[in-house]
């Protein structure tokens, strides 16, 4: 009973600690320092209790190892899982398509997306292109791919993530 117990507190305490760090990391990338800093300081203070609680306890065992273990991986998991659902963050997508006709211009804009349109050439045979520059919310991007495929299901698209975006129409 005594090692399921530290087993378990083991397993939470780390899926807490790397969840923790995982979207530290996100804020940090954002440059966000500050608001990372406060949550570096809550993942390590997690951290060490239980690493202090997983090597100072007299039990053999390699459950305590698992449980380290399986908590890091379910951390990294839902970590990543948060920061993408509920940390925003802004995006610009380049499309590069042959079909950018001011007709369906017009069909991403009444989506709601801001879009500027750079003429381009493609290949040997110059075949006439157009680049299309968006910068949107990164919660909107299955909408625009939706939208882009729909125009030009053989549209070459490039997703960046922004650190910093000055002016502009973004959805």
């Amino acid at each position: 009973m005594e090692l399921l117990l530290l087993c378990l507190k083991i397993f939470f305490a780390r899926i807490a600690d790397v969840t923790l760090g995982t979207i530290k990391t996100n804020y940090i990338v954002k440059g966000k320092t500050l608001f990372a800093g406060v949550i570096a300081f809550f993942e390590v203070f997690i951290w060490f209790l239980v690493v202090k609680e997983a090597l100072n306890t007299d039990i053999q065992s390699m459950w305590i190892v698992i449980s380290y273990s399986a908590g890091y991986a379910t951390g990294t998991i839902l970590g990543t899982y948060i920061s993408k659902t509920f940390i925003n963050s802004l995006i610009s997508v380049e499309v590069i398509t042959s079909k950018a006709s001011a007709e369906n211009i017009a069909k991403i804009r009444q989506e709601g997306f801001g879009v500027s349109v750079v003429n381009a050439e493609k290949g040997l045979n110059n075949t006439k292109n157009n680049i299309l520059f968006i910068t949107l919310n990164s919660r909107n991007l299955e909408d625009l791919k939706r939208i882009i495929r729909h125009v030009d299901k053989e549209a070459f698209m490039v997703v960046n993530e922004s650190k910093i975006v000055q002016n502009g129409f973004i959805k």
